[in-house]
């Protein structure tokens, strides 16, 4: 990865050669309110990817009604929201817009805002941030009991039919992950965006 070479989780020290064990996944998530209704969540993480990156893209729906028909306006990429949480925490719209003049030309610009051009911050690893929380009796970054004993409700019916039925699908280290996870999306007309450092 990079500029240094990896093995896969197979190929690591004292992991069985035919192991089982789950390394990757990407869902696509449906929530069932009125509120988002039809709207898709696709979710994806996995071990060495491409990237070491966190980041929540929202992706905007075009116009319904494309004033310019059959120019380059009616054939724009979507519009993004980035909201990223790791390495670089900060925000990103990603957006299409006219550049100025008489012609019809498009230019994807990049609005953003990061912490570290604002804030003086000294790299922290989540562990030590969380320690010193600890420490300190701040609980702004834990989750309640509740929220735990919820989030493996949802997840523990994903588990049960993973032990069911083993398949794991290999990729190799350094790859964004198997060719299922592309299929996952591309079945919709998507594409998983590029992962950023």
């Amino acid at each position: 990865m990079g500029d240094k070479e990896v093995v896969g989780y197979r190929q690591e020290d004292r992991v069985e050669p035919d192991s089982t064990t789950e390394t990757y996944v990407a869902l696509k998530v449906m929530v069932d309110n009125w509120r988002w209704v039809g709207v898709p969540f696709y979710l994806r993480t996995g071990k060495r990817m491409s990237a070491r990156s966190t980041e929540i893209a929202i992706c905007f729906k075009p116009a319904p009604y494309a004033q310019f028909r059959d120019t380059e306006v009616d054939r724009l990429k979507p519009n993004y929201l980035r909201i990223q949480i790791q390495p670089n925490e900060g925000m990103l719209f990603d957006l299409f817009a006219k550049r100025p003049g008489p012609e019809l030309k498009m230019e994807d610009i990049a609005l953003g805002f990061a912490y570290k051009d604002f804030f003086e911050m000294q790299p922290s690893t989540g562990y030590e941030t969380l320690i010193y929380d600890c420490l300190t009796g701040d609980q702004t970054l834990f989750q309640r009991a509740d929220n735990i004993e919820n989030g493996w409700r949802a997840v523990q019916p994903f588990l049960d039919a993973w032990a069911a039925q083993p398949q794991v699908q290999l990729y190799e280290a350094g790859k964004d992950g198997p060719q299922a996870g592309e299929e996952l999306l591309s079945r919709d007309g998507r594409e998983w965006r590029e992962l950023n450092v």
